[in-house]
């Protein structure tokens, strides 16, 4: 853009501005069709959102065809239905939860210790405990613990459902304690992280691809009843082709704060939405709970993710315990799959050309090859530790 060129002359043709977003078509775009409406696997509906419970899809994760309308269906809620879906039971044995809390409550104990201040994107700094790139410590500090965590066949499902094969795992951890104020309204991540300014830049099919990016959820680490202030949450309001630059409006927000619901969740459930979806954390108006979630943030393999990761030593520390997993049967295949899915990168590119050539193929062999490799073969800890980092390093420029 040239000195003299005005911000209004450099916008795209046709683009979207922030002030020609309508209350009121967005208002149209919010009507719900009749409730349960190509709703074949939920067991309830609760304020337009489906809910469903893993305990009872077990046989439809295990079937490859039974898995994908399972997956079809969650994909039409999240882009033309409620825009938000629950997934009851995760963890049907809460252990691994409780046994990541106990993680996360020794990083943040530490981390104060030493003087960090967290901020959050979209509520006053110091309000909340949140842990940044939760995925890698708790990967780094307890790899059996991130292994049980990460096992689960329903995280997988929902992932893929949104974003295909090779997504990318990156997590933060929040904790809201009791008088924790709530966010405002916002949209997340590609665009929801753009000034009004910038988001203006982008052409229209551009804000329609921006969901298509990431898939946001939250674990419930605690019982999170209304009043601790579970995510509020205002269902089909990621239809709203404008929404990523209507979000900041104070109209919008007032529609927002009007219409939003809150549900209800037990420490071992998980919600999954839109990163379209207006929504915010609400506030914390009990006594006594801890309210924690561990936010997850699944980035497409055509994406950037927002944190960056040391993916090489996360499958370093995690390879011997998958390989003892898995030679005495204390763990799957599909287990020890879901788990690699969650730490090393599917997809082999951008890498070094040059260095990390297409053997045999179009593309190199991604890290997760690699460690599916390794286990298959059966190689030591050190034979995959060094092969791990001389990949990482081949993919270097």
């Amino acid at each position: 853009m040239s000195r003299t060129e005005t911000h209004s002359e450099a916008l795209p043709r046709d683009g979207y501005r922030e002030q020609d977003c309508s209350l009121q078509e967005f208002a149209a775009a919010l009507k719900a069709p009749p409730d349960g409406s190509n709703l074949k696997f939920a067991t309830d509906v609760r304020e337009h959102v489906p809910l469903y419970d893993c305990r009872e899809l077990r046989g439809a994760f295990e079937s490859a065809s039974r898995r994908a309308e399972l997956q079809a269906e969650w994909a039409n809620v999240l882009n033309g239905g409620a825009g938000v879906l629950v997934l009851k039971h995760v963890y049907a044995d809460p252990a691994p939860v409780d046994e990541a809390t106990q993680v996360f409550e020794s990083i943040i104990r530490e981390e104060r210790a030493a003087g960090a201040a967290a901020a959050d994107h979209f509520a006053k700094a110091g309000a909340n405990d949140r842990i940044w790139n939760a995925q890698e410590k708790l990967c780094l500090r307890a790899p059996s613990v991130f292994a049980r965590y990460y096992s689960s066949a329903a995280l997988v499902a929902i992932a893929e459902a949104w974003l295909g094969p090779h997504f990318q795992v990156t997590s933060q951890v929040n904790v809201v304690r009791p008088g924790g104020q709530a966010q405002q309204a916002h949209r997340d991540y590609h665009l929801g992280f753009q000034t009004v300014a910038q988001a203006e830049r982008y052409p229209p099919h551009v804000h329609t691809m921006s969901p298509f990016l990431t898939l946001q959820g939250a674990v419930a680490h605690s019982d999170m009843p209304v009043e601790s202030g579970p995510t509020k949450l205002l269902p089909f309001s990621q239809r709203y082709a404008q929404g990523y630059l209507a979000w900041r409006r104070q109209d919008f927000r007032d529609y927002f704060e009007t219409h939003s619901v809150q549900l209800p969740l037990e420490k071992g459930d998980a919600i999954f939405f839109s990163p379209a979806l207006f929504h915010a954390a609400g506030s914390n108006t009990t006594a006594s709970v801890q309210r924690m979630a561990n936010l997850l943030q699944i980035s497409s393999a055509y994406g950037r993710a927002m944190e960056s990761l040391n993916r090489a030593r996360m499958c370093a520390v995690l390879y011997p315990v998958l390989r003892e997993s898995l030679m005495t049967s204390r763990m799957t295949q599909a287990e020890a799959d879901a788990v690699i899915a969650s730490c090393a990168e599917g997809y082999p590119f951008p890498t070094n050309l040059d260095r990390d050539p297409p053997l045999g193929g179009l593309a190199p062999e991604s890290q997760q090859d690699l460690f599916s490799r390794a286990l298959q073969e059966s190689w030591t800890a050190d034979m995959f530790s060094a092969a791990i980092h001389d990949q990482a390093s081949r993919r270097e420029a």
